[in-house]
């Protein structure tokens, strides 16, 4: 399925009237109590950033939160409520990677499906899904500036290594089972 990024992204009201999505504030952040609402009720829409090196090693970090904390995982994040996608891909390139990127430059590696039994609290049995849009950032890595807070390390490896390795979370796997 082909997804044509030259049309803007629009907005259907119930009404039929149309108003495009890059016209709507973006929401303010959510309290805690009420992100763990949405989390329990409705899937997230994300970013993962598949950030390779000139040899074809991938950039992982070692997650220091829920829902997939210990693990090696792809750098990324969610969008937010009336944040066009291609604000939010900026937006999670320069917070994940201190890198100033536009999504129209890389291409999408695929959309994936994330499924956990816990949540950003770290409350076991209550879930999270996660719709993922994955796209590929060929990088200097000197260009990088990585920050603490999601992952307390960082460490670029081969595919083969990724798909190997006992501690790369099975979702950050799936990026490279078909590549």
């Amino acid at each position: 399925m082909r997804i044509d990024t030259a049309v803007p992204p629009v907005d259907r009201r119930i009404d039929g009237s149309r108003e495009l999505a890059a016209g709507a504030a973006p929401a303010a952040p959510l309290s805690k109590d009420l992100f763990a609402t949405v989390v329990a009720n409705a899937p997230l829409i994300s970013i993962d950033l598949l950030v390779e090196d000139a040899n074809g090693s991938i950039l992982l970090g070692l997650r220091t939160n829920p829902p997939a904390k210990g693990c090696w995982f792809a750098p990324g994040g969610r969008v937010r409520k009336n944040e066009p996608l291609d604000t939010a891909f900026s937006r999670i390139a320069l917070e994940e990677l201190g890198l100033h990127a536009e999504r129209a430059a890389f291409p999408i590696a695929g959309v994936y499906e994330h499924f956990y039994d816990i949540n950003f609290a770290g409350t076991e049995n209550a879930s999270t899904h996660y719709v993922v849009l994955a796209y590929r950032l060929p990088v200097d890595p000197a260009s990088l500036r990585l920050p603490p807070d999601q992952h307390s390390q960082y460490q670029w490896m081969a595919p083969d290594q990724i798909l190997l390795h006992p501690d790369v979370h099975p979702y950050t796997k799936a990026y490279f089972e078909l590549t």
